[in-house]
């Protein structure tokens, strides 16, 4: 295990060097042309394999609805020229949000996310790009919620490692279970009358539907055996199946490695829980493509207790236990075993931002070699959502615009504001974190304006 370090490369060959002297394995490609190429989704084109990562913003109204600033990411997002959008985590019940200002998709909002979703397909046609193909994330936040700007948790099992911080959870009940199965239904339907190619069922980053998955210790028909602990999970990917049918293609953004102590964890292995096990995920992805999920986006950990597993970054909370490229391979090689798992399948890797102007020959040496199908970009969106357009158009990523890992955009969610890029996207961003910092962001939920 290598020791943290800042990104510090001028030239290819000197991150080659490194990825040798660590000893992971990153593969490195000169020809970047496969990222331009197409992809067939369940019957429709996502124009190349470069894709913008489901980000939240932080910056929806207090009734769910997209915000002004909420339509300029993704403006700015589709005139990016990337081949595939994933919108952000919208909660399917106002008490699963994560923060007052998260978005939320019902029937009653789906009219907002059509337009949102419109608006964003005519950037992209103006900026002369093909149509990006669409996705929107469902979630509840679990033991994560804060939908009133103060912990509200709400978990599937008690955790020792993760209930420490909370003065009280709530255990949800079967019942309420059974009956959130009906609600991420009715959510995915307005999905698919708003427009959206795909809707994704997240089930990563601790959040209810991931927490599920490893809750060995929870009694009923949601939790102990593997059968029951992706209960929850199958039966919404059956439920919209049979109510949508192919009105919608359904996805899954899937954490395969929680970095968790059993019997509480998931992927991991039971004698060091710092390696991944990733026997039941293969199953489960196995078990979700026999369902009809054609899209899944792999991930690993959970931002609130190992972001170091999730985004691999220059300064955060903490310092990472280990250097960031070992991060980043552990990322590219659970998609890669999971696109090994389900060959058919579209997997996307995560991952690459750190990486700078040199991520994309990863991606492409990735894709070149069958480790996943698109290569996903979260932060590096909010800093440089023109990234797609430079490369395929350019060669390369620019430099001078590239996301720098600072954990800024995250400090700034943390804070309690709406977030983006603060070096890149100064002007807008740059304010709010400062008043983060000084404490001085409205707390009611509805003062959304007040960060525009």
């Amino acid at each position: 295990m290598a020791q943290h370090a800042k990104f510090n490369y001028k030239t290819l060959e000197e991150l080659k060097q490194d990825i040798t002297r660590i000893g992971v394995n990153i593969p490195l490609a000169s020809d970047l042309g496969v990222l331009g190429q197409s992809l067939v989704i369940d019957g429709k084109i996502v124009p190349n394999r470069l894709a913008v990562n489901p980000m939240e913003g932080c910056d929806g109204t207090a009734d769910g609805r997209p915000s002004d600033l909420t339509r300029r990411r993704y403006e700015r997002f589709a005139a990016g020229g990337a081949g595939l959008l994933w919108f952000e985590a919208t909660s399917v019940v106002s008490e699963g949000r994560a923060n007052p200002r998260q978005l939320m998709l019902n029937a009653e909002v789906k009219n907002d996310y059509a337009a949102l979703l419109q608006d964003a397909l005519e950037a992209a046609r103006k900026a002369g790009h093909q149509k990006p193909y669409t996705v929107v994330q469902l979630n509840h936040s679990g033991r994560n919620s804060k939908p009133a700007g103060v912990p509200a948790p709400i978990i599937a099992a008690n955790n020792p490692y993760l209930d420490a911080k909370f003065s009280s959870v709530y255990v949800i009940s079967d019942a309420e279970l059974e009956k959130l199965e009906d609600t991420y239904v009715a959510a995915a339907e307005a999905a698919a009358d708003a427009g959206f190619d795909a809707v994704d069922i997240k089930a990563c980053h601790g959040y209810l539907m991931a927490e599920l998955l490893g809750a060995r210790t929870r009694p009923g028909p949601y939790g102990g055996s593997f059968e029951n602990r992706t209960r929850f999970l199958c039966n919404i990917v059956d439920k919209v199946r049979n109510k949508l049918g192919d009105r919608i293609t359904l996805a899954v953004r899937l954490g395969v490695f929680d970095e968790v102590p059993q019997p509480y964890g998931w992927g991991v292995d039971k004698d060091d829980y710092h390696k991944p096990d990733f026997a039941e995920p293969v199953q489960l992805m196995q078990i979700l493509w026999e369902k009809g999920v054609k899209l899944f986006n792999i991930s690993l950990g959970n931002p609130y207790y190992n972001p170091h597993l999730t985004r691999p970054c220059d300064i955060g909370g903490y310092v990472s236990p280990f250097h960031p490229l070992e991060g980043i391979q552990l990322l590219l090689n659970a998609a890669k075993v999971m696109q090994a798992a389900v060959p058919e399948a579209a997997i996307m890797g995560t991952g690459l931002t750190w990486l700078r102007e040199f991520a994309p020959n990863v991606a492409a040496a990735c894709v070149q070699q069958g480790w996943l199908k698109l290569a996903g970009f979260g932060r590096q969106a909010f800093a440089y959502p023109d990234f797609a357009t430079d490369l395929l158009t350019k060669g390369a990523f620019d430099s001078r615009k590239v996301c720098l890992a600072c954990s800024k955009c995250t400090t700034i969610m943390r804070d309690g504001g709406c977030t983006g890029c603060v070096p890149r996207d100064a002007a807008k961003y740059a304010p709010i974190y400062q008043k983060g910092r000084e404490g001085k962001l409205p707390a009611d939920s509805d003062r959304v304006a007040e960060h525009i």
